[in-house]
């Protein structure tokens, strides 16, 4: 009797362990579809407002595409309404319930052309050397045998040979690295190309908080001539070896000064210290700008989307798009 009492009490142990397992794992399975639902209800919450997001992006690029197409000038300056899309992207946040966006403009073609650098394998000096005196610019922190380097580095990625730069690289040096590649020989297609360049690190190309961008500064648009009508300081700087940062300083406060006629790209010689300075004439233009790089961001409860890329105006088309 006293054995059938303990058999029964095993199995009445074995009953009571096998529902405490069956209630934990349904606890278990209930818990992770809890977790599950939850999750998906966050990613579509997430999804809706990725998109909500980028619509509101889009808007601010469109906008400032709408604020080019309507310029009437012949010629581009810092007052005019595209390059103050601040007002734009203020008179943003009564168009949407919840967000708004911000955007910039900026002309392509007051940048250095990287593109025309170099012809087949024919070196454009002038734009050489005004490369070479942007890089040995302070804020960029590099010596001058580092930025002859890299300015030689771009001419062979560029040039249509394999004959190797004073300092540059070539196919040889590109298929010796751990994920070999050979170097381009023909133009750039994209300015992030240069991260592909030797010497170009990530922190010369998007800059830091203490160093500017390289992106910011060249493009692979342009004809050639720079528009110093819209210039960054920097590129003004170099142009010409004796624009110092008080003159080019003194070039910006010009130029956006009202009254002052900027029709004429000789128009520097009025800034006081640049009377007698002579720039030469192939390098610098004020013509009517054709492409502009629009950087868009949607903004909504702490959250963003950049849009970025490089629009042309006659005729209007989108030559580049990203969207990060």
């Amino acid at each position: 009797m006293k054995r059938l009492n303990k058999i029964s009490q095993n199995q009445s142990g074995i009953a009571l362990i096998t529902v405490i397992l069956i209630i934990s794992i349904l606890v278990a399975a209930a818990l992770e579809l809890n977790r599950s639902s939850r999750a998906d209800i966050y990613s579509a919450a997430n999804i809706s407002d990725g998109l909500k997001l980028t619509y509101i992006a889009k808007s601010g690029f469109y906008g400032a595409a709408a604020l080019l197409a309507n310029s009437k000038n012949s010629y581009e300056t810092l007052s005019d309404d595209w390059a103050n899309a601040q007002v734009l992207s203020a008179q943003s946040k009564v168009l949407f319930t919840n967000g708004y966006f911000t955007v910039s403009i900026e002309d392509e073609q007051g940048k250095i052309p990287l593109n025309k650098l170099v012809t087949g394998s024919v070196v454009n000096v002038d734009i050489k050397d005004m490369l070479l005196r942007l890089l040995k610019q302070s804020e960029f922190k590099l010596n001058e045998r580092k930025a002859a380097e890299i300015v030689d580095a771009i001419i062979d990625w560029i040039d249509a040979d394999d004959t190797l730069s004073a300092s540059g690289a070539e196919s040889s040096y590109y298929r010796s690295l751990a994920t070999p590649y050979a170097a381009k020989n023909a133009p750039l297609d994209c300015i992030e190309e240069l991260l592909m360049v030797r010497g170009i690190t990530s922190e010369i190309f998007s800059g830091t908080k203490d160093k500017p961008s390289l992106r910011d500064l060249v493009t692979i648009y342009g004809t050639g001539k720079i528009h110093i009508n819209t210039a960054p300081k920097m590129v003004l700087r170099a142009l010409d070896s004796r624009i110092t940062p008080e003159l080019a300083d003194k070039m910006d406060k010009y130029r956006r000064a009202k009254g002052n006629n900027l029709v004429d790209p000789l128009w520097y010689k009025n800034v006081s210290g640049m009377e007698n300075m002579e720039i030469k004439q192939d390098l610098i233009g004020v013509a009517k700008s054709n492409c502009f790089r629009i950087y868009a961001t949607g903004v909504a409860d702490k959250m963003e989307q950049n849009i970025s890329g490089v629009l042309q105006r006659s005729p209007f088309q989108i030559m580049s798009w990203r969207q990060d």
